[in-house]
């Protein structure tokens, strides 16, 4: 079994920065890609930024330049930088894991986190 638990969401003003983070837990052998995902009142999930077990990245283009994903192989973490939040950044944002639970099963599957919430508003 695998756990994502995601930390640090809350409430901020226009302008403001906050740091997701999510911990992977479990019967893991390799992460290869981890991601963030949000997903807004009546709209559908997205991806915000994501990167892989060598350290590439992407980002949807409405964050580029204001937020930064980065993570730590060693404890098998991923944190999501926000800066300048706008309003329309408000989601509950979603952690994600692409990844192997053994050495001897080459599957990969795919586990999420149970969501935080972020809210931009004066």
């Amino acid at each position: 079994q695998v756990q994502l638990v995601e930390s640090g969401g809350g409430l901020v003003q226009p302008g403001g920065s906050l740091r997701l983070s999510c911990a992977a837990s479990g019967t893991i052998f390799r992460i290869y890609t981890m991601a963030w995902y949000r997903q807004a009142p009546g709209k559908q999930r997205e991806l915000v930024a994501a990167i892989t077990s060598d350290g590439s990245t992407n980002y949807v283009d409405s964050v580029k330049g204001r937020f930064a994903i980065s993570r730590d192989n060693a404890k098998n973490t991923v944190s999501l930088q926000m800066n300048s939040l706008k309003p329309e950044d408000t989601a509950v944002y979603y952690c994600n894991a692409d990844l192997r639970s053994a050495w001897f099963d080459s599957r990969r599957n795919n586990y999420w986190g149970q969501g935080t919430q972020v809210t931009v508003s004066s």
